[in-house]
């Protein structure tokens, strides 16, 4: 885009604010009351709202075709600009909106005047800022769909992979690493759902509100809405200019998301550790140290990791402006923008990077297999075999397990490597059957459930997601 500017005659200023004020403003007004620095990124959207509400004066008769003909072609033009940074953007025209009627005037003459007829800039702003907001949230239903394939094709290639699984990051039952993967998979699938549904929410047209209360001319809000792929106008012209819980309700998605993907981060800066060794990270995702020179760094999973404070924030941020405002439009309003352009931004960024360091990722399945089988993780599967072949009550299965795990401790043995006769110790009852389930690999198999870690049950998993996917 160009850069902002400066320049502009006081003149040009008062013509757009019209007669009611005899000087331009002042530079400290001037300085607060400034948007187009952010706000110039809903050029298009501005564009697009523009077009479609000059072709509906036409077709109403409010306008004259030839005046209709003019804009459009201007507007057109000024696409064209912004597109190849050549516009003249100018702080004196404070926002995006004056900033295009400003250029179009210069551009077309007093045709350009005739643009803003039956309407205000109060729902030229809630139009732009919905379309801007639609467009993104298209824009992360694609990312959410390439992050979620990432996964599906790093769970398909790990569905016998063996892991530990954890409660309290403590060692708990094996699991498989496609299993794991798929978890992630199935929130962001949730993640996807709330954006799509914020978005059918959102649908709504607030063009031809005007200021507040509509307008006296023979407009046509079903025309302008289905220009701008709206399913219909907004019912009320009060709640059409002052309404922002669009905003907030995608924030609110995009939070959640960020947590997941937080999530996530963590997992892959504890797995990349020299402590874990559960996965590696190539150069593309992994940065040195200034003073040490063995250090591979997990830095884009801390960063993303990170960017969940920037998107809540934003979300806290847009909250708190709009908490007290009575409806129905106040200047506080222009404040709403840069939180959600922040928090878009960085959410997008987080996408984006998890994306490829899924994609990168390689399990050490050596390793993996070996922490799966510690800290007597297949306790639970001693347990369910003495209450499956022996009758024994769980919470007697439990105790008899637990001695059998502090015998196997005071030998430094895991479980599938004590003796049998130190189990019948224990429990006469037990025989070599027993060692069916004590290996990681057969107790995450047997766990045949439907969303159970077996690798029999992963694979239906991820066949079911193949095919949601396609």
């Amino acid at each position: 885009m160009g850069k902002t500017s400066n320049t502009g005659s006081k003149s040009a200023k008062q013509k757009m604010w019209g007669g009611r004020f005899s000087a331009a403003p002042g530079e400290l007004m001037q300085a607060i009351n400034v948007s187009i620095g952010f706000d110039q990124r809903m050029a298009d959207q501005d564009i697009r709202g523009s077009i479609a509400h000059a072709a509906m004066l036409a077709q109403q008769g409010i306008i004259t075709q030839q005046d209709h003909d003019a804009i459009k072609a201007g507007l057109l033009a000024i696409k064209a600009e912004i597109a190849e940074g050549v516009f003249p953007f100018s702080d004196e025209l404070e926002d995006i909106h004056l900033n295009i009627e400003g250029r179009l005037r210069e551009n077309i003459g007093e045709a350009a005047g005739r643009l803003h007829t039956g309407r205000s800039r109060n729902d030229q702003v809630a139009t732009d800022f919905r379309l801007w907001v639609r467009d993104y949230l298209d824009h992360f239903d694609a990312q959410l769909s390439d992050l979620m394939q990432a996964l599906l094709g790093k769970a398909g290639e790990n569905t016998e992979t063996i892991m530990p699984g954890f409660t309290h990051l403590q060692n708990a039952q094996p699991v498989t690493f496609g299993h794991h993967m798929l978890a992630y998979l199935e929130m962001f699938a949730r993640d996807r759902s709330r954006f799509q549904d914020c978005r059918k929410r959102m649908n709504e047209s607030p063009l031809g509100a005007a200021a507040l209360a509509g307008t006296p001319y023979p407009i046509d809000r079903d025309m302008t809405a289905k220009a701008l792929d709206f399913d219909c106008p907004m019912a009320n012209s009060l709640d059409a200019v002052s309404a922002r819980d669009f905003a907030l309700e995608a924030l609110s998605c995009a939070t959640i998301c960020a947590t997941h993907l937080s999530r996530l981060s963590e997992e892959i800066v504890i797995w990349t550790s020299a402590q874990f060794q559960f996965i590696k990270l190539s150069d593309a995702f992994t940065t040195g140290s200034s003073i040490m020179p063995q250090k591979r760094n997990p830095d884009a999973a801390e960063l993303v990791r990170a960017k969940v404070g920037r998107i809540m924030g934003a979300l806290t941020s847009l909250t708190i402006v709009m908490k007290g405002l009575p409806l129905a439009y106040s200047k506080d309003m222009q404040e709403d923008k840069e939180p959600v352009f922040d928090g878009f931004d960085a959410l997008s960024l987080g996408l984006a990077a998890m994306a490829g360091m899924v994609r990168d990722m390689r399990p050490n399945k050596d390793r993996l297999a070996e922490s799966a089988g510690a800290a007597y993780s297949t306790a639970t599967d001693l347990a369910d075999w003495l209450v499956r072949e022996l009758g024994m009550p769980f919470r007697n299965a439990h105790h008899v397990t637990g001695t059998i795990v502090a015998l196997a401790e005071g030998q430094g043995l895991t479980l599938d490597a004590l003796a049998l006769t130190d189990m019948q110790t224990v429990e006469p009852r037990i025989t070599d059957d027993v060692y069916s389930v004590l290996s990681p690999l057969a107790s995450a198999s047997s766990r045949t459930s439907y969303g159970g870690t077996a690798p029999s049950e992963v694979a239906k998993q991820v066949a079911r997601w193949e095919e949601l996917l396609k």
